[in-house]
């Protein structure tokens, strides 16, 4: 079976190397084939064997950001789009959606299988340390089969579920899921935090960043983001990061190695 993978580019903070770079490395760490998505409204400088997916306007994006703009969450929600039943008339079996601001450093296939049939997200690490049960939306699995009801009740009611939501695309999919059941959490080794996992306060000002054994994806959430963290950063006392040679290993060197320098 080919692992099916959709991410989404909008707007301009990301180039096409950041889609690129994901790519390589979803398919440079996945035991299986690899359908690549990419949903832009900007394609040109993808990798050719990337599928572009038109970025639609959603008929409901009235009253989503309308309901986004009172939660002062302006933009967000974009990746609903993802979850349309019937998005890839051809598709078959579950999806792995990636955030444009992470890094593959190892195997995904285990992320792909994990509890067949649910939503899988990591537990966010904000709202996992007061308690509560949200997940983290820069890695997910769903299945558009089984899981459409994540664009249904959008489209539904795009303002009682933006308001309930609290404007929080992560909270609406993973509470969404959660109320049905069949949500699962990534396990918290496989996807981690750069600045909480890899770049901690105050062990950031003695040593370089460091790669945990598990990871599988590391997310650059918040800042350093990854071009501040190739050559070191220094935002605040927390925030202070020294140079990251794994990170230009994993996002960079091993991209032009896979795909050649006009890619990476």
């Amino acid at each position: 079976m080919q692992a099916n993978i959709f991410c989404i580019k909008w707007g301009t903070a990301f180039g096409p190397e950041y889609v690129n770079r994901l790519y390589s490395g979803v398919r440079r760490n996945m035991d299986r084939p690899v359908r690549f998505f990419c949903m832009t409204e900007h394609g040109a400088g993808l990798h050719p064997e990337i599928e572009v997916l038109p970025l639609p306007v959603e008929p409901f994006a009235g009253p989503m950001a309308a309901a986004l703009a009172v939660a002062n969450r302006q933009g967000a929600m974009r990746k609903v789009s993802l979850f349309r039943p019937g998005l890839v008339p051809d598709l078959e079996g579950p999806v792995l959606g990636f955030d444009l601001d992470v890094v593959i450093t190892g195997p995904l296939g285990p992320l792909h299988d994990l509890a067949p049939g649910t939503v899988a997200m990591r537990h966010d690490w904000v709202e996992k340390r007061k308690g509560r049960p949200t997940g983290h939306g820069s890695v997910f699995r769903f299945d558009p089969a089984q899981h459409g009801f994540l664009y249904e009740d959008l489209a539904r009611a795009p303002y009682a579920e933006v308001e309930r939501a609290r404007g929080s695309e992560q909270r609406y999919t993973s509470h969404k899921a959660m109320d049905r059941g069949v949500f699962t959490y990534l396990p918290d080794p496989w996807v981690v935090s750069f600045k909480y996992d890899c770049n901690p306060f105050p062990r950031n000002w003695i040593h370089p960043p460091r790669l945990p054994a598990e990871a599988r994806v590391v997310c650059f959430h918040g800042h350093p983001k990854m071009t501040e963290a190739l050559e070191g950063w220094n935002g605040s006392l927390i925030r202070h990061s020294k140079p990251c040679g794994w990170l230009r290993e994993h996002w960079i060197d091993r991209t032009r190695a896979d795909l050649g320098p006009d890619w990476a």
